[in-house]
């Protein structure tokens, strides 16, 4: 991994962490760290962040998008599906996209703050 650590924006944190710490549980991701009314991190290294920015409000990235490992296309379908029962808008059902690869199986969604983030398998 190239990256240290990313981190998207919220307006309410304890929404963000409720919807986050469903939607990562389905790909083995667990919540390790919370700063209170700060950010929670996510990953054994912190390597996803989601937080209060530091100063204006937070405001998701036009062509931003952070993709999440998964260990099976089932995994994906979880993401998915835990995802728009936590209130995320679809941005590309479960399925494979054979233009990034002949076996990549993803699904992508808004979170709560139009953040939008993907689970992939291949």
């Amino acid at each position: 991994m190239i990256l240290n650590h990313v981190s998207v924006g919220t307006q309410n944190l304890t929404l963000a962490i409720q919807f986050y710490d469903a939607v990562l549980a389905t790909l083995s991701i667990a919540r390790s760290h919370h700063i209170e009314n700060i950010a929670a991190a996510y990953g054994e290294q912190f390597e996803f962040w989601v937080g209060h920015p530091c100063e204006n409000p937070a405001t998701s990235g036009n062509g931003t998008h952070i993709a999440f490992n998964a260990p099976s296309q089932q995994a994906v379908d979880s993401f998915y599906h835990a995802a728009m029962e936590q209130g995320a808008q679809c941005e590309g059902k479960p399925g494979l996209r054979p233009e990034y690869g002949e076996t990549y199986y993803a699904a992508f969604v808004r979170d709560l703050d139009g953040n939008k983030i993907e689970a992939v398998h291949f």
